[in-house]
């Protein structure tokens, strides 16, 4: 999670300050979740950090594998255990990546909304089916992580990017995320940079 222009902070237990990392940028953006809800996304961004939970076999050498087969997979899964384990994994996974490489979107021809839309989705479903059985305790977890997806992402970016200096380059795709899902913070930070977003512009872009 390192890289040109961030600073590298040594900490004791990791779990720790991805939780006080995380309550500070929710705080900052006005993102209140039940607790049970940044457990959950602390514990997440804990077992991502390694990269032997976040990839799969040798996805490492290959990439990621394709959000729509981690759902073909999970829709496919032959019992409903099978089934919500791969929805969870395809949440889990869409949160952490937008969240975590937003800015790498852009030399990749699929952008941050895919995930958007594939993990908040995932969760929805997710949350459906774990109310009908003995899950149901977590089905507010999933839904929550579903309605408010986007936000968490914000959030995200903002633990990820804590000290990151931003160039011309880095604006311009600010400015798009914006256009593409209408990020609360990306529009934030553009206005810090001298930049206002018009709401004409989204409108023209989704039509």
């Amino acid at each position: 999670m390192t890289g040109p222009g961030r600073k590298v902070i040594a900490v004791g237990n990791l779990q720790e300050f991805f939780r006080d990392a995380l309550h500070s940028a929710m705080s900052h953006q006005k993102l209140e979740v039940r607790d049970h809800t940044e457990h959950y996304v602390v514990n997440l961004l804990s077992l991502f950090s390694r990269a032997e939970a976040l990839y799969e076999n040798d996805q490492q050498r290959s990439g990621h594998k394709p959000l729509v087969m981690m759902l073909a997979e999970a829709l496919e899964a032959p019992t409903l255990a099978g089934r919500n384990r791969g929805l969870q994994r395809l949440g889990d996974v869409s949160l952490f990546i937008a969240g975590f490489f937003a800015g790498s979107f852009a030399r990749k021809l699929v952008d941050i909304d895919y995930h958007i839309a594939m993990g908040g989705r995932a969760y929805g479903s997710l949350a459906e089916l774990v109310s009908r059985g003995r899950g149901q305790a977590l089905a507010g977890v999933f839904a929550e992580l579903a309605t408010k997806f986007q936000r968490l992402v914000d959030a995200l970016n903002e633990v990820s990017e804590m000290a990151c200096a931003h160039s011309d380059k880095d604006i311009l795709r600010l400015y798009e995320i914006w256009m593409k899902t209408g990020s609360q913070r990306a529009q934030d930070i553009l206005r810090r940079l001298g930049v206002e977003p018009t709401p004409d512009a989204r409108t023209i872009h989704r039509h």
